[in-house]
């Protein structure tokens, strides 16, 4: 909670100063200015202007009195504070603040701190750091975490038409406001409020006290970036800017969890018929992982590798001869539960969830637990009941939260750990165990361990691969906003050369120098694959956009058509590759060969993906494109016209072809003054009798290139197998969508 304290208490309070028009600023105003911008906070700390200068307009709301600064404390930590008010999360706000050369020197209420706050003030942005607390009383510096967090700047940002949360931007066509992390230790948050966003930089006492920074920026938008890669370069941060502006950023990649030495021709045949220019391997393909994540950690080839990396460097030297940029999936935060991390020892550097005491000695044989602490709402999720106790992994069906504590129902050395034996007071804990499967525990990612993961990680990536997927990035400790960045980035600083671009399945802040695309979603089955699309992907774009990056509109499942399924059909992959199209964003697609070879439609549904990488290639899609793509309601086609040139048509499923068949799927649309229909069967070669005068239709594959067909005296039989354009200028609209519902599948 927020205290606001009555003026007689405020300690080292400035007079109020009246807030100019136009930013001018008074007396006792801090100004801080560059070339580009002049911020402006008043003698009592609270912020007053910030103008970008050249356009001369001011960038912050008026009247809001937000302070430059708070300190926020579980408890008052001061003695006299501690005895008045209660025992309780307080937050202490700046009330004075005066500039001495490139510091800033900040005054709190009620507390008898000094904050210096360094300025490293630049053309592109000025940085703000925490330099030191003091306490002016005793006048020695605050070297105790008194504090649990604090905000060193705090700017109350008016809206504009786009704010970008995960870069932490607001902008417009004209001007933008960025407040960056120059470290990952710096926290970067903003706060929505009615007409403006207070944007904030601060620090966190369990990551670090002092040192942290943030850059402010102030520019044209269309110079953002450029500053931004100032800031990266000055800072030694990944490069974030660049990966953006890589030619391979809107490429879509082919995704294989199952490449090996021998199917990697057979692979790399399929992923250059969809035109992709670039192709993911996740690590299962030559990491052997058991059950599951059963073996992750012990980093073992998998059989089919015999001469381990030279296997793998000569694997993926084949994909960069094909002309494909290679790729690796890896999974950076598990630890397998049937590594050597695991069994026959525990390693230590594994998380733990929750801290335990003996209340009395463990024996090698006991079953009960007997435990200091209630063990209230304690895991109790199948196969994630596991606790640690020094090499041993101890697993428990149940537990009393009454005296006495304990832990019921237990087996011994699980998953062959070594049984030992504690002491009364012995302390333990209970396992972190991923909540994706029981087969794999999340590790301590502020121990060591991480850097040996990184380690091992990045020799896999020097046999030639050129950019990344950062998974599990989500299962880690508090403070996430922290941890999950600074995880990538301990693997991130060991791949040389740095990735041309990377992707990860959760995002930070400081991720925005790492993650150059957001997260892929989850595979859909194929008759929910485009609402899904709608729903996630689509929905993510624009807001991705808001933070000058992309996403996957992946992963794409290639499914078999059988009974309860129509399988993977080339409209399915149209219309999610041609939206993502529409925000200049990729796909990618789950690829196994024997699916590919065995799928009637394979040719048709790379078909589709190779055009629309191609024109991913070209940058063909003009704004009106995209912005028709972006109709969610209205399905597109790309066409491959008869001067073999591409045209982009709208088209609509005629969802009751044949009277309803899910063996057909047509799709009806104009061109030319002409109607046209695309039809297909999704998995054999038949026949479909169409009630129509044979001599008002033309059938066509490709465009331009007329089919012969069979007739008879009531209509035309035509050939129902691959996807086959059907042509009319002498039916309407109408006469051709109802010769098709009243169509007939033939064997």
């Amino acid at each position: 909670m927020r205290f606001i304290f009555p003026a007689f208490l405020v300690l080292g309070c400035a007079v109020m100063l009246s807030c100019n028009v136009g930013g001018k600023a008074s007396i006792d105003d801090v100004i801080i200015e560059n070339s580009r911008m002049k911020l402006v906070i008043s003698g009592d700390a609270t912020v007053k202007s910030l103008i970008m200068k050249g356009r001369n307009e001011e960038c912050l709301v008026k009247g809001s009195s937000i302070p430059l600064s708070t300190i926020t404390g579980n408890r008052p930590y001061q003695h006299n504070l501690l005895l008045t008010y209660s025992t309780q999360k307080t937050t202490f706000n700046a009330n004075s603040i005066r500039r001495e050369g490139d510091k800033l020197i900040i005054h709190y209420d009620l507390i008898t701190w000094e904050a210096v706050v360094d300025l490293d003030i630049k053309p592109d942005f000025i940085r703000f750091s925490l330099e030191s607390l003091k306490d002016l009383k005793t006048g020695k510096d605050i070297t105790e975490p008194l504090i649990d967090e604090m905000w060193f700047l705090q700017l109350p940002v008016k809206d504009r038409k786009h704010f970008g949360e995960w870069l932490n931007v607001i902008w417009d066509d004209n001007i933008a406001v960025n407040l960056l992390g120059t470290d990952p230790y710096a926290r970067i948050d903003s706060e929505k409020e009615q007409g403006y966003h207070i944007l904030k930089a601060g620090i966190e006492t369990v990551v670090r006290l002092k040192g942290p920074g943030a850059a402010l920026i102030t520019c044209s938008t269309d110079k953002l970036l450029d500053n931004i890669a100032t800031i990266e370069e000055e800072y030694n941060l990944p490069h974030g800017v660049n990966a953006r502006r890589n030619d391979f950023y809107n490429a879509s990649y082919y995704w294989s969890p199952n490449v090996t030495p021998m199917n990697i021709d057979r692979h790399i045949k399929y992923a250059k018929q969809g035109g992709f220019r670039t192709f993911m391997i996740y690590y299962p393909s030559f990491i052997e992982e058991g059950r599951g994540y059963e073996f992750l950690g012990n980093y073992d080839f998998r059989k089919e590798y015999p001469n381990g990396m030279a296997d793998l460097k000569a694997m993926v030297d084949k994909i960069t001869a094909a002309g494909m940029v290679p790729g690796f999936h890896f999974l950076h935060t598990h630890i397998g539960i049937s590594s050597k991390y695991v069994t026959p020892k525990p390693d230590p550097r594994l998380n733990i969830r929750r801290i335990f005491t003996l209340a009395s000695q463990l024996g090698r044989t006991d079953t009960v637990i007997y435990v200091e602490q209630n063990p209230q709402d304690a895991m109790m999720a199948d196969n994630r009941r596991i606790l640690k106790l020094g090499t041993e992994l101890i697993s428990y069906k149940n537990y009393t939260n009454t005296p006495p504590y304990m832990f019921t129902g237990c087996e011994r050395g699980f998953n062959n750990t070594t049984v030992n034996e504690q002491p009364a007071g012995y302390i333990f804990g209970l396992l972190d165990v991923s909540e994706f499967g029981s087969t794999s525990i999340y590790i301590n990612e502020n121990s060591s361990i991480q850097d040996e993961i990184a380690h091992k990680l990045s020799e896999f990536y020097s046999t030639g691969f050129k950019f990344v997927y950062y998974d599990g990035s989500e299962g880690l400790n508090p403070p996430f906003w922290f941890n999950i960045a600074n995880a990538q980035y301990i693997v991130h600083k060991r791949l040389q050369p740095e990735p041309i671009f990377a992707e990860g399945s959760a995002k930070t802040h400081f991720s925005w120098h790492i993650l150059s695309r957001a997260n892929a979603f989850d595979t859909y089955p194929p008759e929910k694959q485009k609402d899904e699309t709608r729903i996630n992907a689509a929905a993510e774009a624009p807001r991705m956009k808001n933070n000058f990056s992309s996403l996957n509109f992946g992963w794409l499942d290639y499914v078999l058509p059988e009974e309860k399924t129509v399988g993977t059909q080339p409209d399915m992959l149209e219309y999610v590759t041609s939206r993502a199209a529409g925000w200049d964003c990729p796909v990618s697609i789950k690829a196994y060969a024997d699916r590919f070879d065995r799928h009637p439609r394979t040719a048709d549904n790379l078909e589709v993906l190779r055009r629309w990488e191609d024109v991913r290639a070209r940058h063909w899609l003009s704004e009106e494109h995209k912005q028709m793509l972006r109709d969610l309601g209205q399905e597109h086609t790309l066409l491959l016209n008869e001067k073999d040139e591409y045209e982009l048509v709208p088209y609509d499923q005629i969802s009751d072809a044949a009277g309803g068949s899910r063996e057909i799927r047509a799709f009806i649309f104009r061109r030319n003054n002409e109607f046209y229909v695309a039809y297909w069967h999704i998995s054999a070669e038949k026949r479909l009798y169409l009630p129509v005068n044979p001599g008002t239709i033309v059938l066509q594959e490709p465009l331009g290139q007329d089919i012969k067909f069979e007739t008879d005296e009531n209509g035309a039989i035509l050939p129902l197998g691959g996807k086959i354009y059907l042509k009319t200028g002498k039916l309407s609209r109408e006469e051709l969508l109802k010769a098709f519902r009243d169509a007939r599948v033939m064997d």
